[in-house]
């Protein structure tokens, strides 16, 4: 995937890389002297690199989509830009803003209070699951110019009557990648049907998978793209080859394990047999792996899948044709268990990693009747291989790898009208669990997967196989 500026088939305008430029000062926007004055009070003085590439195209009108994470100031980009367009004297929500994670939304709407400092009676309101409904509803009722939420809650509000985006100006969606990752893809299209087909639409995102180049292809019109992470050299892949023995690639791959100790891992094998083999290899010796092939039945390739997507399983072993269609991002390492009889599948199967500007890092394994296939893949790619050997490595006795992540599966899904929105409100409302102990949120016909981190997992199964979703009773499980 790599960074914007290597997407070709981008359906956007024009390409900022900000990473070069003279940071410049907010007195050079069309901001009003109070909006101004407001900024030098907050000590806000000089652009972040985010600020400098899409503030002049918000406050321009512009759809923008930006690749920026946490901690670069997207926040006060997008809020000095839907600020502008404010009315207050209009009492009806012009701007939306969804988060992933209540807690998100509370920064956002904190730190947009703080930039609304300047602007008289401007009210926003926070619609997120997890707190009760009835305030929420009064203060849409008594007039709100902003509101800043999470997917599901802000979707009930719009079924119930209590939200309505007739006057919409502004929609953002903030860390779009991470609300996809959760399972939010239905809700956010449900609240987009709702609102106006003229605004203006902005896009935050930390990565650039093609599930956001999806929806902003739905969604925006003509989106300028602003990208800091340029600044990073993207796709950079480190490549090593280790030459073994045939009684010496079991020992090489746990040494790669435990020399490296990735948080995700994809190794690729030549058969179904193979892959269990290896997965067993694994597994045998503490370290969390599962096998993917299409001796599957749907239903379990579903579950594998969940949980290596949602860092509930550090490890999957995959045949070639069982890992079509992976989308996996930040994946650490990738492993050549044998080396493919095609070097462009070599070139394929190492592009799994390396991705969204990030290094990778990918191993292969060869004993010396394979070299020609090593020579293939040197003038294929145009790079001398770099071989290494098996005692470079060093092992640690004990050494075990599990997810990070558990995955709960619940007893209700789409066919329940369950919706990601509505798990996540539970365990952060009812349930006490903070919305950053909770990943990846998967939603099937007849049942539900949630990742949540491990030190929660027994108040999470407590919680939901005692207490209610949505008003029903549930039942709930860790998936091993």
């Amino acid at each position: 995937m790599g960074s914007l500026l290597n997407l070709q088939a981008t359906p956007l305008e024009c390409l900022c890389d900000m990473s070069a430029n003279a940071a410049p000062k907010f007195s050079s926007l069309p901001l009003s002297k109070a909006q101004l004055a407001n900024l030098e009070a907050l000590g806000f003085d000089t652009m972040t690199p985010i600020q400098a590439g899409s503030l002049g195209q918000i406050l321009g009108g512009r759809d923008v989509i930006a690749q920026a994470k946490t901690g670069s100031g997207k926040t006060a980009a997008f809020g000095l830009g839907l600020l502008e367009r404010t009315n207050p004297q209009r009492f009806a929500v012009q701007a939306l803003v969804l988060c992933p994670t209540r807690e998100l939304a509370d920064q956002v709407g904190q730190e947009i209070r703080r930039l609304a400092r300047a602007i008289p009676n401007i009210k926003l309101v926070s619609l997120c699951g997890g707190k009760p409904f009835g305030p929420q509803k009064g203060s849409l009722q008594h007039g709100a110019h902003i509101a800043v939420g999470t997917p599901g809650r802000v979707l009930d509000h719009l079924s119930r009557g209590s939200l309505r985006l007739n006057a919409l100006q502004v929609l953002v969606l903030d860390e779009a990648d991470r609300m996809l990752d959760m399972g939010f893809a239905e809700d956010i299209q449900q609240i987009v049907d709702r609102a106006p087909k003229e605004r203006q639409t902005l896009l935050f995102s930390a990565t650039y998978p093609q599930t956001i180049r999806d929806i902003s292809g739905r969604f925006q019109k003509n989106p300028v793209s602003v990208s800091v992470a340029a600044q990073h050299t993207p796709g950079v892949i480190e490549q090593l080859f280790f030459e073994v023995q045939p009684h010496e690639r079991n020992n090489t791959l746990l040494a790669l394990f435990e020399h490296y100790d990735p948080p995700s891992t994809l190794i690729f094998c030549h058969t179904k047999k193979q892959c269990d083999e290896v997965a067993q290899l694994l597994q045998a010796n503490n370290i969390a792996a599962l096998a993917i092939h299409g001796d599957l039945e749907q239903r379990e390739r579903d579950r594998v899948l969940i949980r290596f997507s949602n860092g509930s399983c550090p490890v999957l072993v995959a045949t070639d044709v069982a890992a079509r269609g992976l989308d996996i991002k930040s994946l650490d390492m990738v492993i050549n268990y044998e080396l493919p009889h095609d070097p462009d599948i070599y070139v394929h199967r190492i592009g799994r990693t390396g991705r969204a500007g990030e290094t990778g890092r990918a191993f292969s394994l060869y004993t010396l009747s394979e070299q020609r296939k090593v020579r293939s893949i040197e003038t294929t790619t145009g790079e001398p291989a770099i071989v290494d050997v098996y005692a470079s490595l060093d092992r640690q006795s004990g050494f075990k790898l599990y997810g990070a992540r558990t995955t709960v599966e619940v007893n209700v899904g789409r066919k329940n009208k369950i919706r990601p929105g509505d798990l996540l409100g539970a365990l952060t409302g009812e349930g006490g669990v903070l919305g950053s102990a909770i990943g990846k949120i998967d939603i099937l016909d007849m049942s539900s997967f949630v990742a949540v981190d491990n030190a929660v997992v027994e108040q999470v199964l407590d919680y939901l196989n005692g207490g209610r979703v949505k008003g029903r009773a549930v039942r709930a499980r860790r998936v091993h």
